[in-house]
């Protein structure tokens, strides 16, 4: 069965789920999703899973991603973003880029924000964005998300352009509100690119135009990357027949560690096993006392 991850560079203008309904046109495989949704108005890489690599979407959605992004200031909208109604205006005549720089650098680190109203987030059920269509605000609670880097590329007023790094969790375009209200001006989110996710780099991502040449062509599947790719960080594990058939049927293993002095940060991350013949077979998650549990399997029968 065909499994593998697709680095497509997403159109702007296209949502998330559009791009799976092409994959799964152009393919003509149902089990098919995205790893980390992009708003419309964004561009860049979003990694579609294609097979059983649909087990790997957690593992892509919670590694680090990079955004290239332009803010306008001087208006805040309800969306924070470009495609919002404008709520309130402000003069950003006066802000400095040597202003601009330091309060940037206040947003670097673990930060407390708000998500914005129009966002896949559920309240009682329903997204978030539901209730923002429907004119209705509700509570959300400020969470600790992390910004690793963030770095000031070019600003003429009223448009600054901004490279950063972020985690899980992270709205740029909140960050985008967030620093015009810092700047006492208000201000969007007017486009974002995102420039990497994980191990996957808008310079090596495939357009869905290429996409459907290759699909045309009948050699689309050279464009996939392995399940095991987004992985390639962790410790690995090569196993032995017998313990290659116990993860195939999810028993748990008793392995003895190559290296005793594993931390406890390399103890809680797991490890991605493989058989001697080099198939990736599982993620294996410690349990204690030795005890490695095929957390998922990727190895057929």
């Amino acid at each position: 069965m065909t499994t593998g991850i697709l680095n497509i560079n997403k159109p702007r203008g296209m949502a998330s789920f559009g791009v799976v309904r092409v994959v799964r046109r152009l393919t003509g495989i149902r089990k098919v999703g995205h790893a980390g949704t992009l708003d419309p108005i964004a561009d860049g890489v979003l990694p579609i899973c294609i097979g059983s690599a649909t087990r790997m979407v957690e593992q892509i959605v919670s590694a680090p991603k990079a955004y290239r992004a332009t803010i306008r200031l001087g208006e805040a909208t309800d969306s924070y973003d470009s495609e919002g109604k404008v709520t309130a205006v402000g003069d950003p005549s006066g802000v400095t880029r040597d202003e601009l720089e330091a309060v940037l650098q206040r947003f670097i680190g673990d930060i407390q924000q708000q998500p914005p109203m129009f966002s896949a987030l559920k309240h009682k059920g329903q997204p978030l964005y539901k209730y923002a269509r429907a004119g209705k605000t509700v509570h959300r609670d400020h969470r600790t998300v992390s910004i690793y880097s963030l770095s000031l590329l070019d600003f003429e007023t009223p448009l600054a352009e901004i490279d950063l790094e972020v985690g899980r969790g992270a709205y740029v375009r909140t960050l985008a509100h967030d620093l015009g209200e810092l700047l006492g001006c208000h201000a969007h989110l007017q486009s974002l690119t995102r420039t990497r996710s994980g191990p996957f780099s808008v310079a090596d991502a495939c357009t869905l135009e290429q996409l459907e040449e290759a699909a045309a062509a009948g050699d689309w599947e050279r464009l996939l990357h392995a399940p095991d790719s987004v992985l390639e960080s962790w410790h690995a594990a090569l196993l032995g027949e017998e313990h290659t058939r116990d993860v195939r049927i999810g028993r748990v293993l008793v392995l003895e560690p190559v290296r005793p002095e594993l931390n406890q940060l390399e103890i809680e991350t797991p490890c991605r096993a493989y058989s001697h013949e080099g198939e990736f077979l599982a993620i294996l998650r410690y349990r204690g006392a030795g005890r490695w549990h095929p957390e998922r399997v990727f190895a057929a029968l």
